[in-house]
């Protein structure tokens, strides 16, 4: 089981609620909800079905919203963050097993 001390290093933790969530990636509710439905993040569900988001979701969250500030549409952020992530986690499976 995970020790407290442990979840506040874990980048996938479900710590933040909506709102705190939108308040920190400087959006609304309805943009997270938009980004869930475009399968960007996928939030945990508390017992109660609240949604709760990791620091992880919250950086793509704020790369998404940080696109659509400057004119992307939120499909195409969605794709484009997606292949960055990709490509980033690629590059680090070569860099782990090189050869």
């Amino acid at each position: 089981m995970t020790q407290p001390d442990d979840r506040l290093d874990d980048e996938d933790y479900p710590a933040y609620t909506m709102g705190r969530a939108a308040e920190i990636v400087g959006c609304s509710p309805d943009f997270l909800r938009r980004l869930g439905e475009a399968k960007l993040i996928d939030p945990h569900r508390s017992g109660g079905g609240h949604r709760r988001y990791s620091r992880y979701q919250l950086r793509l969250a704020a790369r998404a919203r940080e696109m659509c500030d400057q004119g992307t549409d939120m499909a195409s952020a969605v794709r484009i963050i997606i292949l960055e992530d990709q490509l980033e986690e690629a590059l680090r499976h070569n860099q782990q097993h090189p050869g």
